[in-house]
């Protein structure tokens, strides 16, 4: 079929059809593929989709609305550096129906498109109606007001994540608001996550960050301890230089500074530390981690704060560990999808004290 036949074609959509992850469609068994080292998904991440794509047109997404300026384009199929492909829901719940054990979740994630919190809460229902895996809701704030989170809640989901990405508002501005073309604004994002804090409760919203935006190592510090003073946690992201993006051509900042940030948000989520206790040089790169170093030992050691962070499973372990979405796979990850071996530890100890 020509390409322009293909672009007439009626094109999946939600909430009869939603993206998934090459990885999530491995773990289901409807894609071919072998894990890195062993490594297994806990969550099955779903997409909503629709003809033209998302709405925004953040600088450093591969889902902006500027790359869609055709109907259809089989490229826009790639997302997070792999193929995220477009699958019918019913099939996709009958899978999970029969999910691999360590499959403890299911994660929705809203775009932003006129048709997203409807749909969003038409795909949770079936979701929960179905299976017996709690869903998370990658939410997007722009699209939904404050007593949408209700509804959210009432059609089963128990968990909520913020993509507010950026560590400071000129940042956010800049990359997510008007500079851009974009609609996003950081005090709604910001009121969203505390709203939903409200109906959720504490500990079960949490914040996506992204390193590397041009921020400080401080300047993210302070934002992870404002998620966790009103309440939630970060799911921390390394910056990965999307193919369709704005920012394709901005290089994935050094691990050194991620690992020390990867290490002051554990401390700070499990309340071993905050920002105000830690040190900074002049140009806002961590010193000191403001806890007793018996305590820090400990973390490094455990390898814990390295790994992937995000929505826990049934056994309050990790269960959106997204294995390979910050990085290519290879020696030098970013977010660990398992636990660190002993080699692992010793690369992340050069790397976290490398300026």
């Amino acid at each position: 079929m020509s390409q322009a036949a293909e672009r007439l074609k009626p094109q999946p959509q939600s909430p009869e059809h939603v993206r998934m992850s090459l990885a999530a469609a491995m773990t289901l068994g409807l894609a071919e593929g072998r894990f890195y080292r062993n490594a297994r998904l806990g969550c099955i991440n779903l997409l909503l989709t629709y003809p033209g794509g998302c709405k925004a047109n953040c600088a450093f997404c591969g889902l902006a609305r500027e790359k869609h300026t055709e109907a259809y384009e089989p490229r826009f199929e790639k997302f997070i550096r792999v193929t995220w492909r477009s699958w019918p829901l019913e099939q996709i719940i009958a899978r999970c129906q029969s999910a691999p054990a360590w499959v403890q979740r299911v994660c929705i994630s809203m775009i932003t498109h006129p048709r997203a919190k409807d749909d969003t809460l038409e795909i949770c229902r079936r979701v929960r109606a179905a299976t017996n895996l709690p869903v998370s809701l990658l939410i997007a704030p722009t699209m939904l007001r404050e007593e949408d989170l209700l509804e959210l809640k009432a059609a089963g989901a128990d968990r909520v994540g913020v993509a507010i990405d950026a560590a400071t508002p000129e940042i956010f501005q800049n990359l997510r608001g008007k500079p851009v073309g974009g609609p996003h604004r950081w005090d709604h994002y910001w009121r969203i996550y505390e709203k939903a804090m409200a109906v959720f409760g504490r500990d079960m919203v949490g914040v996506h960050l992204i390193h590397g935006l041009g921020e400080s190592e401080r300047e993210l510090v302070e934002v992870i301890d404002r998620a966790r003073a009103l309440g939630g946690g970060t799911h921390l992201f390394c910056f990965f230089p999307e193919k369709f993006s704005a920012l394709a051509d901005t290089p994935q900042p050094p691990a050194s500074g991620y690992r020390r940030i990867q290490l002051a948000r554990w401390l700070i989520d499990h309340d071993q530390a905050r920002a105000a206790d830690m040190s900074f040089d002049d140009q806002g790169r961590i010193t000191d981690f403001g806890v007793d170093p018996a305590v820090m030992e400990a973390a490094i050691a455990s390898g814990q704060p390295f790994m992937t962070s995000g929505c826990p499973g049934a056994d309050g372990q990790v269960a959106c560990n997204r294995p390979f979405g910050n990085e290519k796979p290879g020696n030098d990850l970013r977010n660990y999808p398992f636990a660190l071996n002993a080699e692992d530890i010793a690369l992340v100890r050069q790397q976290l004290v490398q300026y």
